[in-house]
């Protein structure tokens, strides 16, 4: 099921500009070096260009640039389980000298509408570290709510598009 290629715009804390696009030949260097806090990365893939190889190599996961006024900041991927007829979030990313003013809120949104929009979209997944307390707050604020699943040793939440 492909997201819808017309996404809405949201704004960060500083007023900027936020949006989803493909990844291209004009942006992937950028997608690539994006690169969490040191702190991050035993939640998280210390460089962008991971997420990059596995939306390459595995054809599961979709890749998505997020921009800030037009600038490279983070990655986001998605994926839609035939099986189990839900959609996936994966591979959130937010290079460190960006995070703090809702880059990753905005992006989140922006995806969570584009999948809801989807046709017969009834559950979006995501799966969190249980010590990753800062994104498991934005899921939760954002309406996921644990599901009692584990997919490698992080905690599986769920949200559901309003009716």
């Amino acid at each position: 099921m492909p997201l819808a290629s017309a996404l809405p715009a949201h704004h960060d804390r500083t007023g900027r500009l936020v949006t989803l696009g493909p990844v291209t030949d004009a942006n992937w260097r950028a997608v690539a070096d994006l690169a969490p806090h040191d702190e991050q990365r035993r939640f998280v893939a210390a460089l962008g260009a991971r997420y990059l190889l596995l939306s390459l190599r595995e054809e599961v996961w979709t890749s998505l640039a997020v921009d800030a006024a037009g600038r490279t900041v983070g990655h986001v991927m998605w994926a839609y389980d035939a099986d189990e007829d839900v959609h996936w979030i994966g591979g959130m990313l937010v290079d460190a000298a960006e995070q703090g003013r809702g880059v990753g809120r905005a992006a989140l949104t922006l995806l969570l509408d584009g999948l809801a929009a989807a046709p017969g979209c009834r559950e979006i997944r995501l799966s969190v570290h249980p010590g990753n307390t800062a994104a498991t707050r934005l899921y939760t604020a954002l309406g996921f709510r644990p599901t009692g699943l584990v997919e490698d040793d992080e905690a599986v939440l769920a949200w559901t598009p309003p009716a």
